[in-house]
Order: C-alpha cells, then sequence, then structure tokens
C-alpha cells in the first residue's frame, strides 16, 4: 500500500525507522524487533539506505522482508550518492519486481570512506532530481515519494526562505508527503508548518521524534551535521541523571510529552527514529495511552 492512501486513511499516523546493520546477525536482531513493534500496529516503517554496497544490499533485503513476512507497508530509503543513472535505474527496476512502492528520495552525504569524493560523478546532486527521476520511472503511479524537511533548518541553506524554494522544487517535482528531521523543541514544527503553507506547500508533513537514550547520545544529537538544537531545559534535567538509566527516563518522558502536544495541535503523523531499539517507542505509546487505542485506531 503506498504511503499517500495511508495518509487518507489515519490521522495521525504513526510510524518507526530503522537502519540495516553491517552483519546478517545483526540484521536477524532487527527484524525480532520490528516485529515486536508489530503488535502496535504501526502505519508503516523505513528503512534507511548508505551510500556502500553492502548496506545498500541489506536495506533491499529488509525491506522486502518486511513487507512480506511481516504485512506492513515499508518505506525504503534511497540517495543521490554514488549512483550513475544506470544505476538507480536497476534499484528502481529491482524494487518494482519486489512490489516496493514506497521510496524516501533524499539527497545524501558520502559514505566516511569516500573523503575525497567527487559529487559531479552522481547522476543527480540533489533530491529534487532523484524525485523526477522515479516519477518518470514506467508511469508516474508506480511509487509514492517522500522527501525530508527541516524544522530547524539545514546547514548547507542558512537563507531560510532560499530553504523554503528548494523543498517547494521537491513538491513540484512529485513528492507526496514530508517526513521532517528528528526536532526537540515543538515550536520549530509548527513554525515550519506555517513555513511551508506559506510558500505553497500543502502535502502532509510528518514529524520526526527521537527519544534521547543516554548521555553520548544526546552528545551525538548535537553533533550531526543535521544536528539537533537541544533545549536549556532539556539540557538541565540530562545534567541532573546520575547515570544513562535516569538520562533514558527523562529523553522518554520528553519525547511523550512533544508527541502529546503534537497530537493536541493536529499533527499529520509521527514518525519515530528509534536507533534500531522497540522499548522506548513502546513506553512512550503506553504513556500516551496509545498502546491500544492508537493501534485499533491504524488497523
Amino acid at each position: 500500500m503506498q504511503i499517500k492512501e495511508i495518509l487518507l486513511r489515519s490521522r495521525p499516523t504513526f510510524s518507526f525507522e530503522f537502519f540495516p546493520p553491517r552483519t546478517e546477525a545483526g540484521a536477524s536482531e532487527l527484524f525480532l524487533t520490528i516485529r515486536r513493534l508489530q503488535q502496535l500496529k504501526p502505519s508503516f516503517v523505513s528503512v534507511t539506505y548508505g551510500a556502500g554496497g553492502s548496506t545498500r544490499e541489506r536495506t533491499h533485503d529488509l525491506v522486502v522482508r518486511i513487507e512480506q513476512e511481516l504485512k506492513l507497508p515499508a518505506v525504503s530509503h534511497l540517495t543521490c550518492v554514488c549512483h550513475s543513472r544506470e544505476e538507480l535505474d536497476r534499484i528502481l527496476q529491482r524494487y518494482s519486481a519486489s512490489r516496493i512502492e514506497n521510496i524516501l528520495a533524499l539527497g545524501g552525504d558520502p559514505p566516511s570512506t569516500h573523503v575525497d569524493y567527487d559529487r559531479s560523478q552522481d547522476a543527480f546532486r540533489y533530491a529534487e532530481e532523484l524525485v523526477r527521476f522515479i516519477k518518470s520511472f514506467d508511469g508516474s503511479s508506480r511509487f509514492n515519494v517522500g522527501v525530508a524537511g527541516f524544522p530547524e533548518g539545514h546547514p548547507a541553506t542558512p537563507n531560510r526562505l532560499q530553504e523554503m524554494d528548494y523543498l517547494k522544487r521537491k513538491v513540484d517535482a512529485g513528492a507526496d508527503y514530508i517526513c521532517t528531521q528528528m526536532f526537540l523543541e515543538n515550536h520549530d514544527f509548527y513554525d515550519f508548518r506555517d513555513r511551508c503553507e506559506v510558500a505553497g506547500i500543502h502535502i502532509p508533513i510528518l514529524a520526526g521524534v527521537m527519544p534521547i537514550t543516554s548521555h553520548r547520545n544526546m552528545q551525538r544529537m548535537s553533533q550531526l551535521a543535521l544536528g539537533a538544537r537541544i533545549p536549556a531545559s532539556l539540557q538541565r534535567a540530562v545534567m541532573r541523571c546520575a547515570d544513562d538509566e535516569a538520562v533514558e527516563q527523562v529523553g522518554r518522558h520528553w519525547a511523550t510529552e512533544q508527541c502529546r502536544d503534537l497530537i493536541d495541535n493536529q499533527v499529520r503523523g509521527i514518525h519515530f527514529y528509534t536507533l534500531n531499539r522497540s522499548e522506548s517507542t513502546m513506553q512512550i505509546y503506553k504513556s500516551l495511552g496509545a498502546h491500544d487505542s492508537m493501534a485499533l485506531q491504524l488497523s
């Protein structure tokens, strides 16, 4: 089932994101994690995509297994990096043959092993071009395409008006919905949603939420190229924690309150960045009273 159909059927939607492990053993363990989350009846799940060959293959294999064995709609990420037009066409042919209907189109970053990688070798540099290419594949209705949004702004585009112009180009190229990067302050999301409206962007916007699970995890969030802004009140709460178990409880509470507020303010959907762990996401559902009622709503 395509995501646009799910978005018409359910409001709000709840979805989970995973990344493909580097080993077969890790992939099997992750599949068990996804199976545990299946009891929550998520609207869909997504699997990230690395530019490296082995990770690329595991993304495809995991998405196919989720669709076929768990009967869950799955979104496969796809990036522009390290791809010729011919390679991208072969990937889409393979997805089509496997009946994978949903793709999240991203610009992407070169793998860490390609320090001096020349982006001029790629068929496309920007997600807008990739969206247009996917939508032109064997008829425009074959794939449903999502794109990324950046409530806190994209570091490569400090001009926020220009940033919205770029997002509008992705939408005009055929994007069906927007899934935002994670954020920790809901005001940033509401402002982003309003600015989309001003820019003439009217497709569904899903809010990306990732609970903090440890001191290291919080540092990691702020160090990434698209690092999250850590609110001072959250920093203070984490600083009071004696260990990572307490940090995880704080992070879970913070994310729960984020979700509760998002739902109260008519969010179109919530997309959980799970870090391949199920416990925090399941606890957030329970705290929201969503463990049973939302599962029934989404069934």
